[in-house]
Protein backbone atom coordinates (compact mmCIF):
# COMPACT_ATOMS: atom_id res chain seq x y z
CA UNK A 1 0.00 0.00 0.00
CA UNK A 2 1.67 3.24 -0.66
CA UNK A 3 1.26 6.25 1.38
CA UNK A 4 -0.49 9.27 0.70
CA UNK A 5 1.93 12.61 1.58
CA UNK A 6 0.16 15.22 3.22
CA UNK A 7 -0.41 19.15 1.56
CA UNK A 8 1.49 21.47 2.88
CA UNK A 9 0.17 24.64 4.53
CA UNK A 10 2.25 27.52 5.98
CA UNK A 11 -0.30 29.99 8.17
CA UNK A 12 1.13 33.71 9.10
CA UNK A 13 -1.03 35.04 11.98
CA UNK A 14 0.12 36.84 14.43
CA UNK A 15 -2.83 35.86 16.45
CA UNK A 16 -2.14 32.25 18.57
CA UNK A 17 -6.08 31.38 18.89
CA UNK A 18 -6.48 31.69 14.52
CA UNK A 19 -3.22 29.82 14.28
CA UNK A 20 -4.30 27.46 16.90
CA UNK A 21 -7.93 26.53 14.96
CA UNK A 22 -6.67 26.55 11.37
CA UNK A 23 -3.53 24.41 12.71
CA UNK A 24 -6.22 21.61 13.94
CA UNK A 25 -8.66 21.84 11.03
CA UNK A 26 -5.68 21.52 8.70
CA UNK A 27 -4.36 18.90 10.26
CA UNK A 28 -7.75 17.14 10.28
CA UNK A 29 -8.28 17.41 6.64
CA UNK A 30 -4.42 15.77 6.07
CA UNK A 31 -2.37 18.47 6.11
CA UNK A 32 0.86 19.33 7.27
CA UNK A 33 0.95 22.84 9.22
CA UNK A 34 3.98 25.16 9.70
CA UNK A 35 2.90 28.65 11.82
CA UNK A 36 4.80 31.64 11.60
CA UNK A 37 3.55 34.76 13.89
CA UNK A 38 4.93 37.24 11.68
CA UNK A 39 5.86 37.86 7.60
CA UNK A 40 9.71 37.57 7.38
CA UNK A 41 9.37 34.32 9.56
CA UNK A 42 6.58 33.57 7.24
CA UNK A 43 9.01 34.35 4.19
CA UNK A 44 11.70 31.99 5.81
CA UNK A 45 8.94 29.17 6.25
CA UNK A 46 7.93 29.25 2.95
CA UNK A 47 11.47 28.73 1.40
CA UNK A 48 12.39 25.87 3.72
CA UNK A 49 9.08 23.71 3.71
CA UNK A 50 7.84 24.75 0.42
CA UNK A 51 4.09 24.45 0.89
CA UNK A 52 1.23 24.17 -1.08
CA UNK A 53 -0.48 27.11 0.26
CA UNK A 54 -0.27 30.17 2.20
CA UNK A 55 -2.89 31.44 4.55
CA UNK A 56 -1.97 35.23 5.11
CA UNK A 57 -2.95 37.33 7.52
CA UNK A 58 -2.91 40.94 6.78
CA UNK A 59 -2.26 43.00 10.25
CA UNK A 60 1.26 41.57 10.93
CA UNK A 61 3.56 43.44 13.55
CA UNK A 62 6.40 43.56 11.00
CA UNK A 63 4.96 44.18 7.60
CA UNK A 64 1.84 44.70 6.63
CA UNK A 65 0.76 41.40 4.45
CA UNK A 66 0.29 43.24 1.11
CA UNK A 67 4.61 43.19 1.01
CA UNK A 68 4.37 39.56 2.38
CA UNK A 69 2.76 38.87 -0.96
CA UNK A 70 4.60 41.31 -3.18
CA UNK A 71 7.87 39.71 -2.19
CA UNK A 72 6.42 36.22 -2.71
CA UNK A 73 5.41 37.05 -6.06
CA UNK A 74 8.78 37.90 -7.06
CA UNK A 75 9.93 34.43 -7.23
CA UNK A 76 7.07 32.49 -6.56
CA UNK A 77 3.83 31.48 -7.38
CA UNK A 78 2.36 29.32 -4.08
CA UNK A 79 -0.94 29.83 -3.96
CA UNK A 80 -1.91 32.34 -1.13
CA UNK A 81 -5.25 32.37 0.58
CA UNK A 82 -5.86 36.01 2.56
CA UNK A 83 -7.74 35.93 5.90
CA UNK A 84 -8.25 39.07 6.84
CA UNK A 85 -10.88 41.36 9.21
CA UNK A 86 -10.11 44.05 6.88
CA UNK A 87 -13.39 43.98 5.20
CA UNK A 88 -13.20 46.98 2.92
CA UNK A 89 -13.50 46.12 -1.19
CA UNK A 90 -10.00 48.33 -1.29
CA UNK A 91 -8.23 46.17 1.04
CA UNK A 92 -9.34 43.01 -1.31
CA UNK A 93 -8.89 44.41 -4.64
CA UNK A 94 -5.30 45.77 -3.36
CA UNK A 95 -4.55 42.43 -1.96
CA UNK A 96 -5.76 40.84 -5.03
CA UNK A 97 -3.84 43.02 -7.50
CA UNK A 98 -0.79 42.31 -5.38
CA UNK A 99 -1.02 38.60 -6.35
CA UNK A 100 -3.33 36.73 -3.80
CA UNK A 101 -5.38 33.90 -4.90
CA UNK A 102 -8.17 34.12 -2.79
CA UNK A 103 -9.48 36.59 -0.06
CA UNK A 104 -11.82 35.34 3.18
CA UNK A 105 -13.50 38.04 5.38
CA UNK A 106 -12.79 37.01 9.17
CA UNK A 107 -14.51 35.28 11.28
CA UNK A 108 -15.28 32.55 8.50
CA UNK A 109 -16.60 29.12 8.05
CA UNK A 110 -14.05 26.38 7.50
CA UNK A 111 -15.96 24.53 5.40
CA UNK A 112 -16.03 27.68 2.96
CA UNK A 113 -11.87 27.89 3.78
CA UNK A 114 -11.38 24.40 3.00
CA UNK A 115 -13.81 24.73 -0.33
CA UNK A 116 -11.33 27.81 -1.28
CA UNK A 117 -8.08 25.45 -0.42
CA UNK A 118 -9.55 22.98 -2.93
CA UNK A 119 -9.82 25.45 -5.63
CA UNK A 120 -6.75 27.58 -5.35
CA UNK A 121 -4.59 24.17 -5.21
CA UNK A 122 -6.75 22.55 -7.79
CA UNK A 123 -5.86 25.36 -10.00
CA UNK A 124 -2.16 25.38 -9.14
CA UNK A 125 -1.70 21.71 -9.81
CA UNK A 126 -3.95 22.14 -13.10
CA UNK A 127 -0.82 22.37 -15.33
CA UNK A 128 -1.92 20.86 -18.52
CA UNK A 129 -4.95 19.43 -16.42
CA UNK A 130 -2.90 16.80 -15.07
CA UNK A 131 -2.52 15.18 -11.60
CA UNK A 132 -0.60 12.28 -13.08
CA UNK A 133 2.63 13.03 -15.32
CA UNK A 134 4.39 9.58 -16.76
CA UNK A 135 7.91 9.53 -18.44
CA UNK A 136 9.56 6.51 -19.04
CA UNK A 137 9.12 4.09 -15.83
CA UNK A 138 8.71 7.53 -13.72
CA UNK A 139 5.71 8.20 -12.49
CA UNK A 140 5.00 11.63 -10.57
CA UNK A 141 1.31 12.11 -8.83
CA UNK A 142 0.91 15.73 -8.03
CA UNK A 143 -2.44 15.27 -6.26
CA UNK A 144 -0.83 12.48 -3.64
CA UNK A 145 2.49 13.85 -3.84
CA UNK A 146 3.86 10.70 -4.36
CA UNK A 147 6.71 9.45 -6.82
CA UNK A 148 7.34 5.52 -8.28
CA UNK A 149 10.28 4.69 -10.27
CA UNK A 150 9.78 1.38 -11.99
CA UNK A 151 6.72 0.30 -10.17
CA UNK A 152 8.14 1.19 -6.78
CA UNK A 153 7.39 4.23 -4.25
CA UNK A 154 11.18 6.76 -3.99
CA UNK A 155 10.98 8.38 -0.81
CA UNK A 156 11.49 12.45 -1.68
CA UNK A 157 12.33 15.16 0.84
CA UNK A 158 10.58 18.00 0.28
CA UNK A 159 12.89 19.69 -1.53
CA UNK A 160 13.34 16.82 -3.93
CA UNK A 161 9.64 17.03 -4.99
CA UNK A 162 9.63 20.46 -5.38
CA UNK A 163 12.46 20.53 -7.37
CA UNK A 164 11.17 16.96 -10.08
CA UNK A 165 7.65 18.45 -9.98
CA UNK A 166 8.83 21.84 -11.48
CA UNK A 167 10.77 20.06 -13.65
CA UNK A 168 8.10 17.45 -14.41
CA UNK A 169 4.78 20.23 -15.20
CA UNK A 170 7.60 21.82 -17.62
CA UNK A 171 8.31 18.27 -19.52
CA UNK A 172 10.53 18.39 -22.13
CA UNK A 173 11.19 21.41 -21.32
CA UNK A 174 14.59 23.61 -20.27
CA UNK A 175 14.25 25.31 -16.81
CA UNK A 176 17.27 27.72 -16.31
CA UNK A 177 19.53 27.63 -13.23
CA UNK A 178 18.40 31.10 -12.15
CA UNK A 179 14.34 30.32 -12.44
CA UNK A 180 14.93 26.95 -10.10
CA UNK A 181 16.75 28.25 -7.65
CA UNK A 182 14.62 31.38 -7.44
CA UNK A 183 11.31 28.79 -7.59
CA UNK A 184 12.76 26.19 -4.98
CA UNK A 185 15.02 28.12 -2.46
CA UNK A 186 13.87 31.86 -2.86
CA UNK A 187 15.37 35.02 -3.55
CA UNK A 188 19.50 35.89 -2.57
CA UNK A 189 20.18 32.20 -4.14
CA UNK A 190 20.77 33.01 -7.16
CA UNK A 191 24.37 32.86 -7.09
CA UNK A 192 24.11 29.21 -5.05
CA UNK A 193 24.47 26.91 -8.26
CA UNK A 194 25.96 23.76 -5.72
CA UNK A 195 22.46 24.03 -4.50
CA UNK A 196 21.33 22.44 -8.36
CA UNK A 197 24.40 20.42 -8.92
CA UNK A 198 23.60 18.60 -5.30
CA UNK A 199 20.24 18.01 -5.70
CA UNK A 200 20.29 17.04 -8.88
CA UNK A 201 22.65 14.17 -7.62
CA UNK A 202 20.50 13.27 -5.38
CA UNK A 203 17.37 13.08 -7.26
CA UNK A 204 19.54 11.13 -10.08
CA UNK A 205 20.65 8.36 -7.81
CA UNK A 206 16.61 7.75 -6.92
CA UNK A 207 15.32 7.78 -10.49
CA UNK A 208 17.93 7.02 -12.52
CA UNK A 209 19.02 3.08 -13.93
CA UNK A 210 22.16 4.43 -14.20
CA UNK A 211 22.90 8.00 -12.75
CA UNK A 212 26.30 8.37 -14.14
CA UNK A 213 24.65 8.27 -17.51
CA UNK A 214 21.45 10.39 -16.66
CA UNK A 215 18.55 9.58 -19.46
CA UNK A 216 15.61 11.50 -17.48
CA UNK A 217 17.46 14.40 -15.79
CA UNK A 218 19.66 16.27 -18.00
CA UNK A 219 21.68 18.96 -17.67
CA UNK A 220 21.74 21.61 -20.81
CA UNK A 221 25.45 22.92 -19.88
CA UNK A 222 25.34 26.79 -18.89
CA UNK A 223 21.41 26.83 -19.09
CA UNK A 224 19.32 24.93 -16.67
CA UNK A 225 17.85 21.17 -16.40
CA UNK A 226 15.13 19.11 -18.10
CA UNK A 227 13.44 16.13 -17.47
CA UNK A 228 13.19 14.44 -21.01
CA UNK A 229 10.00 12.92 -22.11
CA UNK A 230 9.95 9.23 -22.96
CA UNK A 231 7.65 6.58 -23.96
CA UNK A 232 5.66 5.65 -20.85
CA UNK A 233 7.24 2.68 -19.12
CA UNK A 234 9.65 2.22 -21.41
CA UNK A 235 13.05 0.96 -20.08
CA UNK A 236 15.72 2.83 -20.03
Amino acid sequence: MTSVQPFIAVIIDDEPQIRKLLHVSLTAENYTVYEAENGRLGLTEIIYRKPDVVLLDLGLPDMDGIDVIRRLREWSKIPIIVLSVRESVEEKVKALDAGADDYLTKPFHTAELFARLRAVVRHSQGVAQQNEIITGELKIDLASRTVFYKGLEIHLTATEFALLKLLAINLGKVITHKQLLLDIWGPASEENAHYLRVYMRHLRKKIETDPSVPKLLINEPGIGYRLIKLPNGKNI
